[in-house]
């Protein structure tokens, strides 16, 4: 996706994301932390490659405060960043053909490592137990195979979580399909401001930890602005989660009617982490992947009340991002 400009004149927005991840993170500074050290090492060691990524580096970023030397150093700054890298620069688009989100690589990569670590402290515990037969080192021994049995389903369950399958867009220009996977928990109307007549219509789909993450774009359009909001963490069923949590907000504006979409990614009890790569000016299509909320979160999608609209789901559905049509609008 490239970014484009309009005459149009954007939504004002406020506490602009100061990252892809504004919430940070243990993972994402160990990420950053291996960055710095990587770009480091690159230049000492490989300055040749150094000078030709950058030649083909894309884009301006007047005053960048960002160290970009290859398409893995943009991850986190991709929303601020005015640098880009043409397909066939980036030699780690496989990446993104794993089935896994690459917003997430690093926390399966990161788990993956502390499950070999704790099964081989086990192993060797159990070792111990077989090698010298004491009392108490044999409940170890017997209990070894239970706790690894159990490791390894968290560690399958964290691997699932970010997963990121291939979803069949629907050909309908008046749909708009669903941004997340998920139960629908609400379809009703709420105060906003921003709305025409100070109302907006909701819907709120819930994602369990057993959902597919990764958020995908309602409705062809253009990002006009990006707002984050930190707050608490409380159960993304919890009726006032919508209002106290941390959340980040995408408003979508269609080209052809100029109609505000905007959809709010927010934390839950366990998901601590937003994340969104959109650029505000940045042209998207119905289905496109734009972030993620890591580990069981609610997403909402919201839009003008005073237009004529089919809704083609009901509270309970269950929905699959940028698959499932929620509702069409007239031809």
């Amino acid at each position: 996706m490239a970014s484009s400009s309009s005459s149009k004149t954007p939504i004002q927005s406020s506490n602009v994301p100061s990252s892809v991840q504004p919430g940070g993170g243990f993972c994402m500074s160990l990420e950053l932390a291996w960055g710095r050290l990587r770009r480091a090492w690159l230049r000492r060691a490989r300055p040749g490659y150094v000078r030709r990524m950058i030649e083909k580096r894309q884009g301006q970023c007047e005053n960048c405060s960002h160290d970009i030397i290859d398409p893995r150093d943009l991850k986190f700054q991709r929303n601020l960043c005015g640098y880009w890298f043409r397909d066939e620069d980036d030699r780690f688009r496989w990446r993104g053909r794993l089935g896994l989100a690459r917003a997430g690589l690093a926390e399966v990569v990161i788990f993956s490592l502390l499950f070999l670590i704790l099964s081989l402290g086990l192993a060797g515990a159990a070792w111990l137990s077989l090698a010298y037969a004491s009392g108490s080192v044999l409940v170890i021994s017997w209990i070894f195979w239970p706790i690894l049995g159990m490791l390894a389903i968290v560690w399958l369950e964290v691997v699932l979580f970010f997963r990121d399958p291939r979803r069949k867009i629907p050909d309908d220009l008046q749909a708009l399909v669903s941004p997340a996977d998920g139960t629908v928990t609400n379809i009703d109307e709420v105060s906003d401001a921003d709305f025409p007549g100070g109302r907006a219509f909701r819907i709120s789909i819930f994602l369990s930890i057993f959902n597919v993450h990764v958020n995908r774009v309602p409705r062809t359009g253009r990002v006009v602005a990006l707002r984050y909001i930190a707050g608490e963490f409380l159960d993304a069923r919890h009726a006032e989660c919508p209002v106290r949590n941390e959340q980040l907000w995408i408003d979508f504006q269609e080209d052809q009617n100029s109609r505000l979409l905007r959809v709010k990614q927010i934390s839950g009890a366990i998901a601590r982490r937003i994340v969104c790569w959109l650029k505000i000016g940045e042209e998207v299509y119905a289905g496109d992947r734009f972030g993620m909320i890591k580990f069981g979160s609610r997403t909402e999608v919201l839009l003008p009340t005073r237009q004529a609209m089919e809704i083609r789901v009901k509270v309970g559905d269950k929905v699959k991002g940028g698959s499932t049509i929620l509702l069409r609008f007239p031809c």
